[in-house]
């Protein structure tokens, strides 16, 4: 009899300990597309996109409608796995030997990996070595990249197999499949599309209401975006019926600005990918915590290099001291957890560099197509640089592009009238700001810097920014 009370007390104090142990870490289910524009939902106003399901997860998150990436894919991908500017990795171009991240670089899923968290990927990565390299433990993706739309070769963990089908139901497939597998941990799932990227191709049930609208190639990047929704849509029933959703983060944003549907919808924004206007970096960024975070709106000035300091702080992961001076992110829990506006971090600097210049002409490039924000101010500089080795020839793209508008040409990359516009040069030598909250189209300028003046209002105010402006002039530049 003595026994058998011991043992009930004994449970009784384990089921007691149990009701007041932490709560579980929560999952993490981080979706980013590829090339898709800011615009690119209906819930952003595109006049012929009909997106439920996306619509559906941006009514229940807390949208960061002032949030920054960097200007093109693998510069953002390096800082948000790292927290850190991609200049500090060397990821400053798509193309190698310029796309690597070093393989001592501490990233998020590694710290993720310390905390408990199972660790998978899924996709596009863009990033030099393997994602098991550097803190995936589950990795799958396909052999053709961008140009294998149909019936894949899947790698999953170095294992070779030909499915049926389109690429990104398979990516979601697996997705859910590694979150069906992870039954003892918290599970961390980097879900990255190659959709809408080029090449532009998608299953015809999604392409064929485009039809007769735009064009065959705006189409095909819609019926993209069109397939990307319903594969949402499937992600998010499917967290339900696991009984899921309550314990899961879930994160939707894209890594750069508009790409193929420019001159359909860009939410009145200049710029698209590979600019230093507000369309190439600006884009949605929907984090969802169902019973946790009150769906809302924060305009406050965020980035891609707060996605490690806010899954860190939400996960327990803890961030090597060595490493916690270098991180330029911040945590956004704040903003997250507050439905109402709140001061955070309000004399943040945010610095872009559209960054691809030819292999060995950094230096003349410093201040092409450069950028630097603060609140919703853009204080900008798009020109191409003076040098003669820059060309074509060796993918000196986008200051031929800038060259060309200033010729008066009107096509360019993604644009079939509107180079001017989207692929705006500014006065040589100068820098321009705008009031993008009040100009996003950046139509005017808030201030013109004139007979030596920096900068006007109430940057001056700024001792950060003023300290930036002057360091600027006394480098030559207006």
């Amino acid at each position: 009899m003595i026994k058998r009370t011991l043992t009930l007390l004994a449970l009784s104090m384990a089921l007691a300990i149990a009701a007041h142990a932490a709560p579980a870490k929560p999952n993490i289910l981080f979706i980013i597309t590829d090339d898709q524009g800011y615009g690119d939902w209906s819930t952003n106003g595109h006049p012929l996109l009909k997106t439920p399901h996306a619509d559906k997860l941006a009514a229940e998150s807390v949208r960061l409608e002032n949030f920054y990436v960097s200007a093109s894919c693998s510069p953002t991908r390096a800082a948000l796995l790292t927290g850190m500017h991609e200049f500090r990795s060397g990821v400053t171009h798509t193309q190698h030997p310029r796309v690597s991240l070093p393989h001592d670089t501490t990233t998020l899923p590694e710290l993720l990996l310390t905390a408990g968290y199972r660790t998978g990927f899924v996709g596009k990565w863009h990033l030099g070595q393997p994602p098991s390299g550097h803190g995936f433990e589950w990795c799958s993706s396909n052999m053709g990249g961008p140009f294998e739309h149909f019936d894949p070769t899947m790698v999953r963990n170095g294992e070779k197999t030909k499915e049926t089908g389109y690429r990104e139901d398979i990516y979601f497939n697996d997705a859910m499949n590694f979150i069906s597998e992870t039954k003892d941990k918290p599970w961390f799932m980097y879900l990255s599309t190659y959709s809408p990227h080029d090449p532009l191709k998608a299953p015809e049930e999604f392409v064929a209401p485009f039809r007769g609208k735009v064009t065959e190639e705006q189409a095909q990047y819609l019926g993209m975006v069109a397939n990307l929704d319903y594969n949402i849509g499937r992600i998010m029933a499917f967290l339900k019926k696991k009984k899921l959703d309550e314990n899961t983060i879930v994160i939707l944003m894209s890594d750069n600005g508009q790409t193929w549907g420019l001159d359909v919808y860009n939410a009145n924004m200049r710029g698209c990918k590979a600019t230093a206007w507000e369309g190439g970096t600006r884009v949605f960024s929907f984090w969802r915590w169902a019973g946790h975070w009150p769906p809302h709106q924060v305009e406050n000035l965020t980035a891609h290099l707060d996605v490690l300091p806010t899954l860190c702080e939400l996960s327990g992961a803890k961030i090597p001291e060595k490493l916690q001076g270098k991180l330029e992110g911040y945590s956004l829990l704040p903003l997250l957890q507050s439905k109402k506006p709140i001061a955070w971090h309000e004399d943040r600097l945010l610095f872009q560099h559209v960054a691809r210049w030819p292999s060995g002409l950094a230096a003349e490039h410093k201040y092409a197509m450069a950028g630097v924000r603060q609140g919703h101010y853009l204080l900008v500089r798009s020109h191409p640089c003076d040098s003669p080795k820059c060309s074509n020839e060796n993918y000196g793209f986008q200051c031929s592009t800038l060259r060309s508008v200033n010729a008066g040409g009107k096509e360019a990359t993604y644009t079939a009238a509107n180079a001017a516009f989207h692929w705006g040069v500014s006065e040589p030598g100068r820098w321009s700001l705008f009031h993008l909250k009040k100009d996003p189209a950046a139509a005017a300028f808030y201030y013109k810097p004139d007979g030596g003046a920096l900068v006007a209002g109430t940057l001056l105010k700024n001792p950060a920014l003023a300290d930036v402006l002057r360091q600027i002039a006394s480098k030559g530049a207006s």
